[in-house]
């Protein structure tokens, strides 16, 4: 008989997790930074110019953030604070199925 969710699929018993609780185990494995944005507080994965992004085969040349979507809404000009240091938002797009963002930021 068929799943009631999906005639002619079958149930695989895995549930689809919340991108915000993978953001939330890396966190607490001290993978992420802390990014504040006035009285708000998240934890966002960050790269700084010259990080060695995919493997070692590249380096980053822009500051930017990583976040969920759902824990913070950031436009371009929105000032945020990385380990006491000041950045200004140039520009910020949904990655993926929109459930992560990605701000690219400029230091101050």
């Amino acid at each position: 008989m068929p799943s009631p969710g999906c005639a002619g699929e079958a149930h695989s018993g895995l549930t689809p997790m919340n991108v915000a609780d993978l953001y939330d185990a890396a966190a607490r494995c001290g993978l992420l930074t802390t990014v504040k944005v006035g009285a708000v507080t998240v934890q966002a994965a960050f790269r700084a110019p010259d990080d060695s992004v995919l493997d070692g085969l590249a380096l980053s040349r822009d500051y930017q953030i990583e976040y969920p979507s759902e824990r913070l809404t950031l436009s371009q000009g929105d000032a945020v604070e990385i380990a006491g240091q000041s950045y200004r938002v140039r520009e910020v797009r949904q990655i993926r199925d929109g459930s992560e963002s990605v701000a690219t930021l400029s230091r101050l």
